[in-house]
């Protein structure tokens, strides 16, 4: 019998029958097959636990624990939830159903929306399912028996994307008992390896993402290798739903979103306003603290500048419709790019300019599908903190590592500190050469690797003109953000025509560097609400402390404490209602202000302030100039010292 050379991770390498199952190889080498492993990594491809080894392989075992791990459980549990839908709802037609980050969804072709009672019903059916035990087994078909499979059953939207298939490709399934779906694979080995099982809600989404295409009913759902792991994510979800910046931010007066206005476009409040611009006087201290120099752009311009950008070549769904405005075609901009292009070009560069780097607080414009906007997060109306940089070949390592400083030490102010990076190369609809890729390819990965950072490869994320490091950010709840970007442009500055004149007298291009901190103030915004839960610290809190009179007779004394607070800088609330003091405590700590100053007789008599947090905790009397000691001392050290500087 032909045999193969197969190992466990790269150790205790054997001779095995050719044909062997990627289990009993396992067991072969390893004397068992570990309960929590449930499939497999042959030669870096994920395979399922009974698929057969026709080659010489490196195995290595796939469990929840790892990412890979993970989107297997998830996947074949959305499958146990399409079965489920299917046994209780025979009507309903299957479409797409991937797993997602800490979860899973499946769309559905069905005739109403899915109720409340409906959910609960097809969630006994799942966790029946899982009971069950069914075996889980791998089907391939020809494109052709593929579709008269699932027409047979019914399927529209799966003979829909099989036809969309490459021809003579095999199409693979998955049964467990009468349930098939179409899918790559691969899949637990069994239903009853999934432990813990939740279905989650219910919303509305259009097939394929298209709004012209037939709304669809789409259920979310997770699962866990425990309950008690299932439950301690239902407490985290729970403590989202409380943390909602939508919720805060109506809670706290700090924002709207309204009809009249038009959906994704945001009105800030004045105490949201405050806060932005608490946000955005930093952002320019540190800038140009750092060499930068400010720019301002119109948010308007000719046409003319998108298509010489490329931006109506590629970007041109993300773009509200062209204005025809005396004859000549306008673009709300939906980036702010090209100004800055356009203010390099203004004059003749030397050498010796380089770096120039513009930055701008510039609100931009995209045309966002209804379906996708989401409070702060997704709007049609935002301000970048948008940057640009040009600088000579010799500059590029060492700009993008001082951009990689600025971002890590610009959000550790925020109070972030856990970062990913990710490296973005080069996708399938791309501008400029192979070579002008790898070069900036190269240049970023050894900003990041001279840097000491780790990243993981993102293949074909780039955007259509570079290759870009992107920098996400963990919150208090564990979640991951994506805020930063440092991206490489060698492509516009040739459809501009930039140049700099070297050393050698004569002509040269410059290279191009986009880059974004914060990513927009709108969504940096929302981040931060939901991060601090809508407490923020007393150095971005739009009220820092609020002065509470006992009566009215201590209302003079309450307004003189006020004026002195206000004359040291602070930002003050004053509450002169008549109302009881244990009133104005509960409603100042729900408005979420740091520092509560209550006055009475005592307070007044000996010119001290009794505080209070909005913990609940006493901090007991003092004076005046103690709590604004306090205050100051909640600020970052880069607040107080007023620059970031990486020269």
């Amino acid at each position: 019998m032909e045999s193969i050379q197969v190992s466990l991770k790269g150790e205790s390498i054997q001779a095995l029958p050719k044909g062997i199952s990627a289990k009993a190889a396992i067991e072969q080498l390893n004397g068992a097959v570990p309960p929590e492993v449930f499939a497999v990594k042959a030669n870096g491809v994920e395979i399922d636990l009974l698929a057969s080894l026709e080659t010489d392989s490196t195995l290595q075992p796939l469990m929840f624990d790892s990412p890979e791990g993970k989107e297997i459980y998830r996947h074949s549990s959305t499958h146990i939830m399409a079965q489920a839908v299917k046994e209780c709802f025979p009507t309903a037609q299957l479409t797409i159903g991937p797993a997602i980050e800490e979860g899973f969804f499946y769309d559905f072709a069905f005739e109403r929306p899915f109720t409340p009672e409906d959910l609960e019903k097809i969630e006994a059916r799942a966790l029946e399912i899982i009971k069950r035990n069914l075996s889980v087994s791998r089907r391939e078909f020809s494109k052709e028996e593929a579709i008269e499979f699932f027409k047979s059953r019914g399927e529209p939207y799966k003979v829909e994307l099989i036809q969309g298939f490459p021809d003579g490709e095999p199409v693979s399934a998955y049964t467990q008992g009468d349930f098939v779906d179409l899918c790559r694979g691969p899949h637990l080995p069994a239903t009853g390896y999934v432990k813990a099982f939740k279905l989650l809600n219910s919303a509305g989404a259009y097939w394929r993402g298209d709004e012209r295409n037939p709304m669809l009913q789409r259920l979310y759902g997770t699962s866990f290798p425990s309950k008690e792991a299932l439950q301690a994510h239902l407490d985290n979800l729970e403590e989202i739903k409380r943390r909602d910046h939508r919720k805060l931010g109506k809670d706290l007066d700090l924002f709207s979103i309204q009809d009249e206005t038009g959906p994704g476009l945001i009105l800030w409040h004045p105490k949201g306003a405050q806060i932005r611009l608490l946000i955005e006087n930093f952002w320019r201290e540190q800038h140009l603290a750092n060499q930068y120099e400010l720019v301002y752009s119109p948010h308007v311009a000719r046409l003319d500048l998108w298509k010489t950008s490329g931006h109506v070549d590629f970007y041109k769904e993300n773009m509200f419709a062209p204005m025809s405005v005396e004859s000549s075609e306008y673009q709300l901009k939906p980036m702010n790019c090209p100004f800055h292009i356009m203010v390099y070009k203004s004059h003749l560069r030397s050498y010796r300019d380089l770096p120039i780097r513009y930055g701008e607080l510039g609100t931009v414009y995209r045309y966002e599908r209804s379906g996708v906007l989401h409070g702060l997060m997704r709007v049609r109306g935002f301000t970048q903190d948008d940057a640009h940089l040009f600088c000579r070949p010799d500059q590029l390592g060492e700009e993008v590592q001082k951009v990689l400083k600025f971002i890590t030490s610009m959000l550790g102010t925020f109070g972030f500190t856990e970062f990913k990076m990710f490296l973005s190369t080069r996708p399938e609809k791309a501008v400029g050469t192979i070579d002008q890729w790898d070069q900036a390819t190269l240049a970023l990965e050894t900003a990041l690797k001279n840097g000491g950072y780790t990243y993981q490869e993102d293949p074909g994320e780039g955007v259509f003109y570079g290759p870009k490091i992107d920098v996400k950010i963990q919150d208090a709840l564990g979640r991951s953000w994506q805020c930063s970007t440092v991206q490489i442009d060698f492509n516009n500055p040739e459809r501009f025509g930039l140049t700099y004149v070297g050393d050698d007298g004569k002509t040269h291009q410059p290279i191009m560097i986009h880059r974004a901190l914060l990513g927009s103030i709108e969504r940096f915004f929302g981040i931060l609400l939901e991060h601090f839960g809508g407490a923020f610290p007393a150095w971005l809190a739009p009220v820092q402390v609020i002065v509470l009179p006992i009566s009215e007779k201590h209302q003079g004394y309450a307004q003189e404490v006020e004026k002195n607070l206000r004359r040291e800088g602070c930002r003050v609330g004053l509450d002169l209602r008549n109302e009881k003091i244990g009133l104005k405590i509960r409603e100042a700590e729900k408005a979420k202000i740091p520092f509560m100053i209550v006055v009475g007789d005592r307070e007044a008599e000996a010119k001290m302030v009794a505080v209070r947090q909005r913990n609940g905790k006493n901090l007991g009397t003092m004076p005046i100039i103690d709590l604004v000691t306090l205050i100051r001392e909640d600020m970052p050290e880069s607040v107080k010292k007023g620059s970031l500087l990486f020269e």
